[in-house]
């Protein structure tokens, strides 16, 4: 049994080797990168305080949004495949802690990047107590 199983296992490795080496042309060019897929975005917030983006794109590419922190990490991604036209989000960025964050829209080639900035504000308190009898 063993013997058999080795057999068809070195069977099957020189055929998939050989099939790969036929089908690779040597002299056909290497293929060149598709068009990149032209997108418009604009970004705003509502008075809820969410973000709000807004994404217009061709069809037959994708486009991927990312909210990160200056470190890299990663707190959004969202990607948008070839036949999604349109896509609009909302955010609910209250949970993040005060900072500088950036959204980054790209195609793969194209990155648009617009910074955030997230600042809780400070109360003042009431210095001051009325009564009424």
């Amino acid at each position: 049994m063993k013997t058999l199983i080795k057999s068809l296992l070195v069977a099957f490795t020189l055929t998939t080797v050989s099939f790969s080496a036929a089908v690779a042309d040597p002299n056909q060019p290497a293929r060149q990168p598709k068009k990149a897929t032209a997108f418009q975005s604009s970004l705003y917030t509502n008075v809820e305080g969410k973000l709000q983006i807004a994404v217009k794109k061709e069809t037959g590419g994708n486009v991927v949004v990312r909210l990160t922190n200056p470190a890299g990490k990663e707190f959004f991604v969202q990607q948008f495949g070839k036949r999604q036209q349109a896509a609009r989000l909302s955010l609910d960025v209250s949970a993040l802690p005060d900072g500088v964050y950036q959204v980054a829209i790209s195609n793969g080639v194209e990155t648009t990047t617009q910074e955030l900035t997230l600042a809780t504000q400070q109360t003042a308190a009431v210095s001051r107590f009325v009564a009424v009898n």
